[in-house]
């Protein structure tokens, strides 16, 4: 018997921890399969698209100490999984280059694959670079400036977050040529200066597998590779070979600020995106002496106009900006208040937390 009445969910948890960079339709038929490995009182998962490789391990205690291993097709193991009942234990056995896998009066067959064919990926151990902070924090930092990453950009340098390690601060950047998203926060060691760029779907995976929690993540960087140790999980990446551009001359340093409560401006960001143009989706900024009206229309002459009473005092500014990138910026601050930096109309619009130095969002300006 390869695992012998293990429970559905100790099984299904780590199988759902990896499956997320699987893809039904692959090149390869063997990266649409996840390998299971059997040794001694270990069971590992893994799946890999060449690119990235996660690893979810659990302790199951075996009768037998042989190692085995085999592939079999990831989602169509968790889809037998998810509709097994839930206190339901599960046995595989491999018997003739097929998988068995049954739980109560239920029997399941599939086709698998030699576990020595799995392109596994292996991590170079040479002048590793190793730093250590929480799962809570990297969770946060990552939430607050992804959304800026670019889709398929041919610099393909944008298409990920620049991940900088300097003495005691850790900081991300992100940004798709439109938008800059900065985030730094403290270390508790200092570390000499690295530099890195972790590609779009490492860091779309990050999101969803990482805790809240102040559980530690240990990060290990090569000259190509980036290894990520937490709750169980190894995931090894390629990193981004290029040269990201220069962060900090982008964020600019203004005179001209407003601070706004985040849900009334997005709300009446929201209000004003209804009849902007569908392409474009421009919203103008129309800053006066203690206001701030905000103004959309769209190919069929249709407009919108709301004014905010503001404590603003800077000259008269009208400027037009992607109501979507402001939005986007907003709703990932989890601050009350935030504030609004302006240069002149063709200047970018930098938006900050009141009295914290370490988030800045920067947005460039467009013609409405």
């Amino acid at each position: 018997m390869f695992i012998n009445n293990i429970d559905k969910n100790l099984l299904l948890k780590p199988l759902q921890t990896v499956i997320g960079i699987v893809e039904r339709k692959q090149p390869l038929p063997i990266l649409s399969n996840v390998l299971i490995e059997k040794k001694e009182n270990i069971i590992n998962l893994t799946t890999t698209d060449l690119e990235i490789q996660i690893t979810s391990y659990i302790n199951h205690q075996n009768k037998d100490e042989v190692k085995e291993s085999i592939t079999v097709g990831a989602k169509k193991l968790q889809d037998i999984l998810r509709v097994s009942p839930e206190d339901s234990k599960i046995s595989l056995d491999i018997k003739d280059s097929k998988i068995q896998i049954k739980f109560n009066k239920s029997r399941f067959t599939l086709q698998t694959l030699p576990s020595s064919d799995f392109p596994k990926i292996e991590f170079n151990t040479l002048n590793i670079y190793k730093i250590k902070l929480t799962q809570k924090v990297l969770k946060k930092l990552i939430s607050m400036v992804q959304y800026a990453m670019a889709l398929q950009d041919i610099r393909y340098y944008l298409n990920g977050i620049l991940l900088v390690i300097d003495k005691n601060e850790i900081k991300l950047i992100a940004t798709d040529g439109h938008r800059l998203a900065f985030i730094k926060s403290n270390l508790i060691e200092l570390y000499e200066k690295q530099e890195i760029i972790l590609p779009r779907k490492t860091i779309n995976e990050l999101i969803k597998l990482l805790n809240d929690t102040e559980d530690e993540i240990i990060i290990e960087l090569t000259k190509n590779q980036a290894k990520l140790s937490f709750s169980n999980t190894v995931l090894i990446t390629k990193i981004i070979d290029g040269k990201f551009p220069d962060y900090d001359r982008v964020i600019p340093n203004y005179s001209n600020h407003l601070i706004l409560n985040k849900m009334t401006i997005m709300q009446a960001l929201q209000r004003a995106a209804i009849l902007s143009n569908e392409k474009f989706k421009g919203i103008r900024f129309v800053l006066t002496e203690k206001n701030l009206r905000l103004v959309s229309n769209n190919n069929e002459q249709e407009e919108s106009q709301e004014d905010i009473e503001t404590v603003y005092q800077g000259p008269a500014i009208d400027i037009g900006f992607n109501v979507n990138y402001l939005l986007e910026g907003l709703n990932n601050i989890p601050d009350e208040n935030i504030a609004f930096s302006f240069g002149d109309a063709n200047s970018s619009l930098l938006l900050t937390i009141p009295n914290n130095d370490n988030f800045k969002y920067v947005v460039m300006p467009m013609r409405i």
